[in-house]
């Protein structure tokens, strides 16, 4: 009978085990051991997200190598047991925030190589009992100060192998078992608790004044707060690359004091000249020069490290003319705050009755402009224009931009090279003039570009729309002899007819060989909805100032 009912047992527990090794997922294998169920899958691939419906009394689960990218809210929800998780080699780029609810028996948490930029800290609330946290061979450049503020029980966690650069020492000061340590308390206590190690070791650690409270924490460390590695290393900036920790001294972060070596620069006209300011910060400063509150482009400006916390910035203006006159503002910017200085430039001009007149331009600097309207948007416009030069790669061009009738407009200096320019935020129901012109001359006939913007239209699509057809109107009537016309959003049909009449009767009078040039009024449309506007020749021009057709119509406007 003893024989009979242990061969009964045996067959009851073979079956339990096939039963069991059934329920196992494909690819997978599982251990049933004294403290759980490990349901551990290797197979590469196997995976293209974490698996539903997973059994309830799985105590170590183990999925490497899937590639799956996201673990989602809720991924764990039937496995409140579960009390290792490893998640290791797969391609995680997003946790959510909710991914490890339900998950109060974890204890330790494994997701080495995979791609994680930040990780939501917060989601560490539904896991008190986490006591290791394995993050290395991430691209995790950010540790929030609220981190490890929802792991009281942590004793391991790594952090190597990311991309740290700077993080605050309240990181740590905010870290309930780093508080609980520095009581009196644990520190007199006789029975010493369990070493907490932390691995931040192989990160891109940069070495300035954002990182001296955090370097002083470091060397502050002692048992039972153990670094797997010691020596952390320096990766920046360049002068401290390679150092460890121990070796630098690192001083406190100032906002910028900028000071210029002279605040009045005179240079005569036609000379080069160059501006200097010196910007004292820690951190380093970004560098900039502007004229008029706009970003001074095209002259060229550098930089030259004097000291640690130190530099140097040049603006370098070529063939100085009188429309350089002014003042240049030189600006520095860290996160502690800004600064800048002014440097009043004059040009000189010669004094006696016979140099006084200036010298005739060369043949070069009265080279013909082309410039036409390239895009138009919501806001703005763009332009582009060519220019026939010996040397184009040594030429810049000014922008002037302003409103029509003002008497100072903008100017933007464009570096060789650079033949667009783009002019957004306009105001709605406002006539601009953009103009280009060689070096720093004065804009000329045939080198602007006039046009008005629609009225405010509340909905976008037909603001677009508005502002499109009215630069229509306008880049085909700059080819008109007489003057500029502009249409409004209350008359643009009426103008528009206008014009076409207009047009008409200038193509009648103007000859067969002229008329290929002009084309349609249909095709200049369709090459506006492209985006590009054609401008007619100077001789065009030049033909048409001779014409004594004078438009008529009472929705023509004449500037």
């Amino acid at each position: 009978m003893d024989i009979f009912g242990n061969f009964l047992l045996i067959v009851v527990l073979l079956h339990q085990t096939h039963e069991s090794l059934a329920q196992c997922l494909r690819g997978c294998s599982c251990v049933d051991e004294r403290h759980g169920r490990s349901l551990i899958c290797m197979e590469e691939s196997a995976f293209g997200a974490i698996p539903q419906n997973l059994s309830g009394d799985v105590t170590k689960l183990r999925i490497e190598k899937s590639r799956f990218t996201e673990i989602p809210q809720g991924s764990f929800r039937t496995t409140p047991a579960l009390e290792n998780l490893w998640l290791n080699f797969n391609d995680i780029t997003v946790i959510s925030s909710k991914a490890l609810e339900g998950l109060g028996n974890l204890t330790e948490l494994r997701l080495q190589g995979n791609k994680l930029r930040s990780v939501p800290w917060t989601a560490f609330e539904d896991t008190p009992a986490l006591k290791v946290l394995d993050l290395k061979h991430n691209q995790l450049d950010v540790l929030p100060e609220h981190a490890l503020r929802f792991l009281p029980g942590l004793t391991y966690l790594d952090l190597s192998f990311n991309q740290l650069t700077v993080i605050s020492k309240e990181v740590f000061l905010n870290w309930p078992l780093y508080q609980k340590l520095q009581t009196p308390e644990e520190q007199e206590g006789s029975a010493p608790g369990p070493n907490v190690v932390l691995a931040l070791h192989d990160n891109v650690w940069l070495c300035d004044c954002r990182l001296k409270g955090f370097v002083e924490f470091i060397r502050s460390l002692a048992p039972p707060i153990i670094l797997m590695n010691s020596y952390l290393t320096c990766s920046g900036p360049d002068f401290r690359a390679g150092k460890f920790f121990h070796e630098v001294d690192l001083l406190p972060c100032v906002k910028p004091d900028v000071t210029a070596l002279s605040s009045n620069v005179s240079v005569a006209q036609g000379g080069n000249v160059t501006l200097r300011c010196l910007a004292k910060a820690r951190p380093h400063a970004a560098m900039c020069w502007t004229y008029g509150l706009k970003m001074v482009r095209g002259f060229h400006d550098s930089e030259e490290q004097v000291d640690e916390d130190t530099v140097t910035s040049f603006l370098f203006i070529p063939s100085v003319r009188a429309s350089d006159r002014g003042v240049y503002t030189c600006n520095a910017v860290n996160f502690m705050g800004n600064s800048s200085v002014s440097v009043l430039l004059d040009v000189r001009f010669p004094t006696s009755p016979r140099s006084s007149l200036i010298p005739p331009a060369p043949a070069e600097e009265n080279v013909y402009i082309d410039i036409r309207i390239a895009k138009q948007t919501v806001r703005g416009i763009a332009i582009e224009w060519f220019a026939a030069l010996e040397n184009p790669a040594e030429t810049w061009f000014t922008v002037h931009f302003g409103l029509a009738d003002a008497a100072r407009r903008e100017t933007v200096y464009m570096g060789p090279g650079i033949r667009t320019y783009a002019v957004s935020d306009l105001m709605p129901a406002t006539k601009y003039e953009i103009c280009v012109t060689l070096r720093n001359q004065a804009p000329r006939l045939g080198q602007c570009v006039v046009f008005v913007t629609g009225s405010n239209v509340a909905e976008m699509e037909q603001r677009e729309k508005l502002i499109h057809m009215v630069v229509i109107v306008l880049a085909m009537v700059l080819a008109v002899p007489i003057g500029m016309y502009a249409c409004t959003a209350d008359n643009k049909l009426a103008c528009l007819e206008g014009l076409v009449a207009s047009w008409r009767r200038r193509q009648r009078g103007s000859g067969g060989g002229q008329r290929e040039r002009q084309g349609t009024f249909d095709s200049l449309q369709a090459a506006s909805d492209e985006g590009l506007v054609q401008r007619e020749s100077t001789e065009d021009l030049k033909v048409r100032r001779r014409s004594e057709d004078k438009p008529r119509g009472k929705t023509d406007q004449l500037y």
